[in-house]
């Protein structure tokens, strides 16, 4: 946790979007791994001149994490069960809870999309290793790298790309995090 502090505080949009909570409370994590989580292990492309330590902490807490299957119960695909790998920080499932906010690691390798969806969470996503295209309904595609940011409104349609690079992202919620996303669909970049 003291490296998410460090990547959370250090970061003055996301500082300014969602402060880092003062009242965490660890919790028992039951680890569950999904077919991404070896993925993430082995990846070799997750550059980052910002975060490399950041990135080391996430990768190896994902040995320990519950990893998520959001998708479970949808028509997305086997391809993106397979690939799309999710771990909660703060939050259920995570090691530790707060009133405040919500807070995962998203992993997608290179050649994934991550099809249109919304929630009633206002989100960020800071990019901590690789690049992907990031879109949102109403605004420019936008290729973001380590350090660079991506807030979605409440109900705000947004998707993601990887193309020849894998990306980690720490993604925060605030504010109506007790719903899970629902897909929207569209087409890919």
């Amino acid at each position: 946790m003291q490296e998410v502090r460090i990547a959370h505080e250090g970061h003055a949009e996301l500082s300014r979007f969602c402060p880092f909570p003062d009242d965490l409370r660890p919790q028992r994590v039951l680890p569950f791994q999904v077919p991404p989580a070896a993925l993430l292990v082995n990846e070799q492309g997750l550059f980052s001149d910002i975060y490399p330590q950041t990135r080391n902490a996430f990768v190896a807490a994902g040995a320990v994490a519950q990893w998520r299957e959001t998708y479970k119960d949808t028509d997305i695909g086997s391809d993106f069960m397979d690939r799309f790998g999710c771990y909660c920080l703060i939050g259920d499932g995570g090691a530790y809870t707060s009133a405040t906010m919500a807070a995962w690691v998203v992993y997608m390798p290179a050649g994934l999309y991550y099809t249109w969806h919304q929630h009633p969470a206002e989100e960020m996503y800071l990019t901590l290793a690789g690049e992907a295209t990031f879109m949102r309904e109403g605004c420019e595609d936008a290729v973001l790298r380590a350090g660079g940011t991506s807030q979605h409104a409440s109900n705000q349609p947004h998707a993601m790309q990887t193309h020849a690079h894998p990306v980690l992202a720490y993604v925060v919620w605030r504010n109506g995090f007790d719903s899970p996303p629902v897909l929207t669909g569209g087409e890919r970049v």
